[in-house]
């Protein structure tokens, strides 16, 4: 279709920016959605390959929302890189619309959004702004919810399909829903009242297969599978397919179970390929090494390595790292100055990185003491990086085989395979408690049987029909918030009867996007005086925190003599009977000492190695233990407990800093190491920095300190 034909049915506006970005004619996937009512405003669910022109679906509805219904329009999706990416491409076409991107605290109403039309928000973000009541819901004319097939994922499934369900029940909004693998896209379709596009259109071809002993098997024309041997020399499967990429001038993507395995690819790969870089590569690739090791005031192993690796054209990415590193990663590759990207399958999901030529690694992965296979949907989501629309004709993606038994395997289970069917994850306890929590809190239901209705109408209730179950869970739900003090039940003795009203605290842990059971446990925690590591086990010992670090030897005695010296505490008597779930005592008190390591200002280095974790994962913790322990601080004042412990421990976390530096960091642009500078050479407060200013000058340099002592003689 044309995109000519579209005048007088799309605002001008639209038409003018297709035209700057050189498109003048939709795709298969995108002509379909035209004639199924995307421009009369039908909700639309679109089931078709990475790059066939799902975002411009969607920009059309938004836009047309925006500027010819006077309307705002929403974009969702679970990661919030994709957000964030999404919103910088959108600003670039349409500058003339005020757009807005939120994705951060949890606990704002972010009231100036009401001033944008084009809102960009991660799924927790959006459910957060629903629970502080934002007053603009009625507002949105159209809401476009990505990577829609994250329903059937476990951790963020739930929050999801809650959304989607609360905001087609009361927003009144267009939705389009967008997806590249969705096996049972017709029944999402019927769930949403939407009509249905699936098209396998692709721009870039693409060529799928597996590879075995220096052979590439693909599907032939006939069925049958046609094999070529691919250019190299190496006899390891897994460098040939590098070689031979690299020897056509393009780039390759290579996904692994672990980031162990990621990170032993990248080294063993990077030995192979070091002569191959051009000496103006090289150059290039210098700076890129640089920045990846000195990200950190003292280097990791983890950033030595690589930093290291760098240098030779090979990464690897994964979530250890820092976002610093990921980025510069990611942008080094778009750029070809990174040939050679190993990552966990994390990199398949969010950020737009294609590549030539992908290669999964591995189909199997381990986790929780057992081996389980990787879905086709995860497959076909990573082979959809391959073929990158400007610069290829052609992507390939393969999965690596150890014999020809094995490649006659992957092809049936993979490759031939239709994608899996989406299912509703809806059935589990602790998502249901905190949003029952919310329901309530919002004013939005306020008895048991609404609620229940309301759960009937999300996808479990479409799929299973059945709601014993559901029920079942929520009565017994209702009987813990209530029990908790959480929320009021008025009007019957029954859960089943009678009206629930949110308490004041139980209205402020919504808010706080928090899980009840973790606000139980901190509420019931600060009843009792707590030492510095007892209120650090406190926010540590919590569901958001996990996954928690390993234990140490350290920590399993550590916590063994701490049970042992608080013998009498009744909150620790009431976790070993399992009134606070079934948290483990030993990871969780790991954690703990973790984060009080971190605030003893031992370095990055040495907590990495002593805990066994990673850059990217100590700075996630950290960032999670913020957010706890500032709900943990909102609690307090509602109990009535002390509260500057607690924030004392707030501000030791974000910086990592002995008590002793508390005065120091206040100041601005003063953090951990110039803190410490200060007090080592007996600047020991804001009052002596006031008092020796030519000192100050001396210890951080005369442009730092100028600054640093106008900020505190303002």
């Amino acid at each position: 279709m044309d995109v000519s034909s579209l005048k007088g049915r799309l605002p001008f506006e639209i038409l003018e920016s297709l035209a700057a970005r050189g498109i003048s004619e939709l795709t298969p996937p995108q002509s379909l959605a035209v004639g199924d009512g995307l421009l009369e405003g039908k909700n639309l669910v679109i089931s078709a390959p990475t790059a066939s022109g799902k975002t411009l679906i969607a920009e059309m509805a938004a836009v047309r929302s925006i500027l010819a219904e006077r309307r705002k329009a929403i974009y969702i999706a679970p990661m919030r890189a994709l957000v964030s990416e999404k919103f910088n491409e959108f600003r670039s076409a349409y500058p003339f619309i005020k757009s807005a991107i939120s994705i951060g605290d949890l606990d704002s109403d972010d009231k100036w959004l009401s001033d944008y039309d084009m809102i960009f928000v991660s799924t927790e973000k959006f459910d957060s702004l629903l629970r502080h009541g934002i007053n603009w819901l009625q507002a949105i004319g159209c809401i476009i919810v990505d990577e829609v097939h994250m329903l059937g994922e476990q951790s963020r499934g739930p929050t999801l399909e809650l959304l989607i369900t609360k905001l087609k029940e009361t927003c009144g909004a267009q939705i389009i829903a967008l997806s590249a693998t969705i096996g049972n896209s017709r029944e999402i379709a019927q769930w949403l009242k939407a009509g249905l596009v699936v098209s396998d259109f692709r721009p870039v071809k693409l060529v799928k297969g597996a590879v075995h002993n220096g052979v590439a098997f693909v599907e032939g024309s006939d069925g049958k599978h046609a094999r070529f041997v691919l250019d190299g020399e190496s006899q390891l499967d897994e460098i040939r397919i590098v070689e031979d990429t690299l020897l056509k001038g393009k780039q390759i993507l290579i996904f692994y179970s672990t980031r162990k395995n990621a990170e032993a690819g990248a080294t063993r790969i990077a030995k192979h390929i070091d002569s191959s870089i051009s000496d103006t590569d090289r150059l290039g690739l210098s700076n890129v090494s640089k920045f990846l090791g000195n990200v950190l005031e003292v280097p990791t192993e983890q950033c030595v390595k690589l930093s290291g690796l760098a240098k030779s054209g090979v990464a690897f990415h994964h979530a250890g790292l820092l976002n610093q590193q990921r980025s510069a990663i990611e942008d080094a590759f778009r750029n070809n100055l990174v040939k050679v990207v190993c990552s966990t399958t994390t990199l398949g999901l969010g950020v737009n990185m294609p590549a030539h030529t992908v290669l999964v690694r591995n189909t199997s992965r381990y986790g929780d003491g057992y081996s389980s296979s990787i879905g086709v949907n995860e497959v076909m989501q990573l082979f959809g990086r391959a073929g990158r629309p400007k610069y290829d004709k052609e992507g390939r993606a393969f999965l690596l085989a150890s014999s020809e038994a094995e490649v006659k395997r992957l092809f049936k289970e993979y490759i031939e395979a239709g994608a899996d069917d989406i299912d509703s994850q809806l059935g589990i306890a602790p998502v249901l408690r905190t949003h029952i929590l919310a329901f309530i809190a919002e004013g939005f239901l306020s008895d048991r049987n609404a609620i229940v209705d309301f759960l009937s109408k999300s996808f479990y209730g479409h799929q299973y029909r059945n709601m014993g179950y559901i029920g079942r869970l929520v009565d017994g739900i209702l009987g813990e918030l209530f029990e908790w003090g959480f929320v009021e039940h008025i009007g019957g003795g029954d859960v089943r009867e009678g009206v629930f009203k949110p308490t004041r605290i139980g209205k402020r842990v919504s808010e706080l996007y928090i899980d009840p059971l973790s606000a139980k446990w901190m509420l019931d925690s600060m009843q009792e005086r707590l030492d510095d590591i007892g209120m650090l086990y406190m926010i540590s010992n919590t569901l958001e925190m996990a996954p928690h670090v390993k234990p140490t030897e350290e920590a399993e005695r550590a916590v063994s003599q701490y049970f042992y010296n608080h013998a009498n505490s009744l909150i620790l008597k009431e976790f070993e009977r399992g009134v606070y779930g079934t948290y483990e005592p030993e990871r969780a008190f790991a954690t703990a000492l973790m984060l009080n390591d971190w605030m003893e200002e031992i370095r990055e280095r040495d907590l990495i190695k002593r805990y066994s974790t990673t850059p990217g994962g100590l700075y996630t913790k950290l960032t999670t233990a913020d957010w706890m322990i500032y709900s943990a601080i909102e609690l307090a004042k509602l109990i009535k407990a002390q509260t500057h412990r607690l924030i004392d421990i707030r501000v030791r976390l974000r910086y990592g800093i002995k008590d002793e530096l508390l005065d120091l960091v206040r100041v601005e642009q003063i953090g951990r190491v110039r803190a410490r500078m200060l007090y080592a050479n007996g600047i020991r407060s804001v009052s002596d920095m006031r008092n020796n200013k030519d000192k100050v000058r001396a210890v951080l340099g005369k442009e730092i300190a100028e600054r640093v002592l106008g900020s505190i003689s303002a």
